[in-house]
């Protein structure tokens, strides 16, 4: 109670700060913006404290300020574009992603309950990932559904599902993911067979001619299939961010499930050619890697400076300690300013060292969800917890470095941060299903199976 307190603080500070800067007086919405956001935790609060009672202390005020803190950055962005105010709906968003906070907390009492409908999450994300490309291209990539005035970004939810699937495919088959076999380029494959059940030596039944292969091809195949979506994604809806983030996820889980490094290897050389072939024959990524390697481009031929030039800008003009908030230029940078480049202008007002302290505060869900990881004692949940984990942190990293010229420029939203609502609805569930997860992993376990006496070697295990 006492961290979301400060949360709520810290955030109403910046809203009144916003306002003293850009109008030397108090917003006259500051009051409504402190009893929301006020209300908001509080209910979720309660909800934790007496629904999920062991969980981990840090998760909800982290949510709350990472929370605030957007509204925050939106109310001042909506200064620059006066006829185009986002806080206000951000905010109603905001509250229907606690409210499924809320509705998650209180109705899954089982994370183990999602690993029985798995493929039922794989589908249903597939269709959502694909519903999109039915629609016309915004800015380029097939990423939203718009109708009637309303726009949703179905990828944003499927995350979440597909993150489900590939923890349960993985907590039932990293026996023969990890099983040691061949070693092909420092890659070790399954051996012959699946590892027999009695634990003994294999007979020749389990040996049969062709086993060895048939091993590898129920193995490999998935890992091959979920590349090949991945691919899939990136050339129908020209999406780099999603693309990247779905196979990150997979290959971290299937390193997590198995503890064999080379599979980290072979994720990324397939992630890189895939990216780099999509990247040369697709005209709208192709573009975007072409500002990424040159973007001062426009400067040079006398257009002006680009989004990702204006963005660059921003970082160099923040300094150390930034500008101070409302103080900076953010109507520079252009049209997504308060999406895909709302952290040019926290780093501007605010900084190398409010950046640093911002990274800080994402890396706290990532650390809560692998301290639930290692205290769960089911696959499942262990690796659920991770995926659930990396993915925001993924996102971030992602983000972060297209706007900061690292990695080519993506459409993704920056987590809670961003203007979107599906993006903050669907943390807001991240956040709920970590909360019972590691609700969980705190409290007694009197109905937890003892540990099998020869388990698959894991990543988890090996920490444990």
């Amino acid at each position: 109670m006492a961290l979301l307190v400060g949360a709520v603080l810290i955030s109403v500070c910046g809203y009144l700060v916003v306002g003293a800067a850009r109008a030397q007086a108090v917003p006259a919405g500051a009051l409504r913006y402190a009893a929301g956001l006020g209300g908001l935790a509080l209910l979720a609060h309660l909800v934790v404290r007496f629904g999920a009672p062991y969980a981990d202390p840090l998760l909800l005020p982290t949510a709350v300020l990472l929370n605030g803190l957007g509204l925050v950055l939106i109310f001042r962005l909506d200064l620059e574009t006066p006829a185009d105010r986002a806080a206000p709906a951000q905010l109603v968003w905001s509250t229907v992603g606690v409210a499924l906070f809320i509705a998650v907390v209180a109705v899954l009492r089982d994370h183990r309950v999602l690993q029985r409908c798995a493929y039922g999450c794989a589908g249903l994300a597939l269709a959502l990932m694909v519903a999109p490309i039915l629609f016309p291209a915004v800015n380029g990539a097939r990423i939203w559904i718009r109708a009637a005035g309303f726009s949703l970004q179905p990828g944003e939810f499927a995350k979440v599902l597909i993150t489900v699937f590939f923890a349960a495919y993985l907590a039932a088959n990293r026996e023969a993911l990890a099983h040691p076999g061949k070693v092909v380029w420092r890659l070790r494959l399954p051996a012959k067979g699946v590892p027999p059940a009695h634990g003994g030596t294999p007979t020749r039944t389990e040996l049969r001619a062709g086993e060895e292969l048939r091993a590898w091809g129920r193995v490999l195949a998935p890992v091959v299939a979920i590349w090949l979506v991945s691919v899939g994604v990136l050339v129908l809806e020209r999406d780099l961010g999603t693309s990247l983030l779905f196979f990150g996820v997979f290959v971290v889980l299937l390193y997590v499930a198995t503890g064999r490094a080379g599979w980290i290897a072979v994720g990324v050389l397939m992630a890189v050619a895939g990216a780099a072939a999509v990247g040369t024959l697709e005209p709208h990524v192709h573009g975007r890697v072409q500002d990424w390697l040159h973007p001062f481009a426009g400067i040079a031929s006398g257009r002006g400076p680009g989004q990702l030039a204006q963005s660059l800008f921003a970082f160099a003009a923040g300094g150390t300690f930034g500008t101070g908030l409302g103080q900076g230029h953010s109507s520079l940078i252009g049209f997504a300013r308060k999406s895909d480049f709302i952290l040019a202008t926290l780093g501007e007002e605010l900084g190398l060292a409010g950046l640093s302290a911002l990274f800080l505060l994402y890396a706290l869900p990532a650390v809560c969800g692998f301290r639930a990881a290692l205290g769960l004692r089911e696959a499942f949940g262990s690796l659920l917890a991770v995926g659930l984990a990396v993915l925001p942190a993924l996102q971030v990293f992602v983000i972060a470095g297209g706007v900061m010229g690292l990695i080519p420029l993506t459409g993704m939203a920056m987590p809670f941060l961003a203007q979107g609502g599906s993006s903050v609805v669907t943390n807001w569930i991240i956040v709920a299903l970590l909360v019972r997860i590691s609700d969980r992993a705190r409290g007694p376990r009197p109905d937890t199976p003892a540990r099998p006496a020869r388990a698959a070697p894991d990543a988890l295990g090996a920490l444990r």
